[in-house]
């Protein structure tokens, strides 16, 4: 059946130019589209560079979470602009036709700075700064920030500015591209310029085929070994690495750089290989940027920054760690631990009409007894989306789910009345949901499917914030440390929890672990 494809964007010119290509390729295909603008923490702070905005995603984060949301279908982005990690459940549905790859040189007067010790020159990029100093190490670069229109109106308006660096694709897409530029042909791109990239959610098969339509082949080849690479370099934003590759001959030809922010050192790689025989090409050169001590400059510019402690009162896998802001030193432990308790079959022998189950550690409890062949459960509500998503690949459908269990509490007293409704929940379990319930004239049977019990840690160094999943791990962590902390907890209910000693206490808008990610980044970056 088909549906009307929500494009989401950033609402920058350039934005709006790559989304509409994006409509205009979709709609010749037949498929009805609408166009979702919405502004992206990068183009709300521009009184930073973007290299201090944190790592990859400052513009792809907003996007991010209107799909998440079910708000848009696909994001438009500038394919140097995301991750090389998409958060979970997103996929890469299509790379459009590259563009122009090269920056360029817009200068005021004319080119004859270049040969002076006391040229100025504007960029926010880390990695155009490094590769400037680098060939002109008497420059002054400063920090320009913007969209396309302003950041040349920057440049005009400062007098001591000689030029300033832009990306000569979106010059050339919004065709006002001066006369004064030059392409910087010795300058090495960031991975994925000058390319145009569709992500969508990776269940939704309709709009997964529609984009593959539209996808580049040798684009994305091309694209897929510089992202790699930059992957592989444990690179983003904040770290000053340039890689291009491009097809010619039936050949693939590619070149890759890493410097420190001040220019003064260089490590840089080439390779060419066969078509088909391409897929080492990323790794080769990452492990020899390596070799010739990029491990060093690397963890020297991680040391630098590595200045903000971040615990987590949960393990992170090595995913998700990546998805910090590298200006962030983020250690994690589990506070809780939890086990299925043993349960009889009488418990689950005839059909339960109403059943709640409000969170993943009881679905598992729960399947850890029984098969889902077992569990006869009439109407399933439940806490979380991946609670629900838990619940409706391994058991059944769910009648009505809400981000926390206060919500779910007021939905269910305005449906049921005088019900028998089988809660199966944790030892530790809050009141909230089984109060309301009773107060409503309901019958709660409760039924504990797994114990939860609290692992301490003592944290000796100094903590700045402390992420927070459940209730149970704010009180294991008060049990041995201090309340001194920000605390950014993934919900309401832990949240409620956290204010009875934290002073500071911000809340996550999703209910994930890398909703809690993203909310540290986004409180650093202001």
């Amino acid at each position: 059946m088909s549906k009307i494809i929500r494009i989401g964007t950033r609402d920058s010119e350039l934005a709006l130019w790559q989304a509409n290509i994006v409509k205009k390729l979709l709609e010749q295909l037949d498929y009805k589209t609408v166009l979702v603008p919405v502004k992206s923490d990068g183009d709300l702070q521009l009184n930073k560079p973007i290299y201090e905005l944190g790592i990859t995603g400052v513009f792809t984060k907003t996007l991010d979470t209107a799909m998440l949301n079910g708000k848009i279908d696909i994001a438009v982005h500038s394919l140097k602009d995301v991750p090389t990690l998409l958060p979970e459940g997103i996929v890469q549905a299509a790379v459009l036709k590259r563009g122009n790859i090269n920056d360029t040189l817009v200068f005021k007067n004319n080119e004859e700075f270049l040969s002076s010790k006391d040229g100025v020159i504007g960029t926010g990029s880390l990695r155009r700064r490094a590769q400037w100093l680098n060939r002109f190490p008497t420059h002054k670069v400063e920090d320009l920030r913007g969209n396309v229109n302003s950041r040349l109106e920057k440049l005009k308006t400062n007098e001591h500015w000689d030029g300033a660096i832009f990306a000569a694709a979106g010059l050339g897409r919004l065709e006002i591209r001066p006369d004064e530029a030059i392409n910087l042909d010795w300058m090495i791109p960031a991975p994925g310029q000058g390319a145009v990239m569709v992500t969508a959610m990776s269940n939704d098969d309709y709009v997964l085929e529609a984009c593959k339509q539209i996808n580049h082949e040798e684009t994305e080849i091309c694209t897929s070994i510089e992202r790699k690479f930059l992957n592989l370099l444990e690179g983003g934003c904040t770290a000053p690495i340039g890689a291009i590759a491009y097809i010619k001959d039936e050949n693939v030809n590619f070149k890759g750089v890493l410097l420190s922010p001040d220019g003064t050192k260089r490590i840089a790689v080439s390779r060419v290989k066969p078509v088909g025989e391409h897929h080492d090409i990323a790794q080769f050169s990452a492990d020899h940027i390596i070799s010739k001590g990029g491990k060093r400059l690397i963890d020297a510019m991680q040391d630098l920054n590595n200045n903000t402690n971040i615990y987590s009162t949960k393990v992170l896998t090595d995913d998700q760690l990546l998805k910090f802001n590298t200006n962030l030193k983020v250690k994690s432990k589990d506070f809780i631990k939890t086990s299925p308790t043993r349960l009889n079959k009488s418990v689950i022998e005839s059909e339960l009409e109403h059943v709640v189950i409000t969170s993943k550690n009881a679905v598992d409890a729960l399947l850890s007894n029984f098969s889902a062949d077992q569990l006869n459960f009439k109407n399933i509500y439940c806490v979380g989306r991946r609670t629900k998503k838990l619940i409706q690949q391994r058991i059944g459908s769910v009648v009505h789910s809400e981000r926390n269990a206060q919500k779910l509490a007021s939905y269910l007293e305005s449906q049921l009345n005088k019900e028998t409704v089988t809660f199966f929940c944790g030892n530790l379990r809050l009141d909230d949901l089984p109060n309301a319930l009773k107060e409503a004239g309901n019958t709660v049977d409760e039924i504990e499917v797994y114990k939860t019990s609290h692992v301490n840690h003592n944290i000796d160094e100094s903590i700045e914030g402390v992420m927070f999943f459940s209730p149970s791990g704010v009180k294991s962590y008060l049990e041995t440390n201090t309340a001194e902390a920000t605390a950014y907890c993934i919900g309401e209910t832990t949240a409620t929890e956290a204010r009875k000693q934290f002073e500071n206490v911000l809340v996550s808008q999703l209910p994930t672990v890398e909703g809690v990610i993203q909310l540290v980044n986004t409180n650093y970056n202001n």
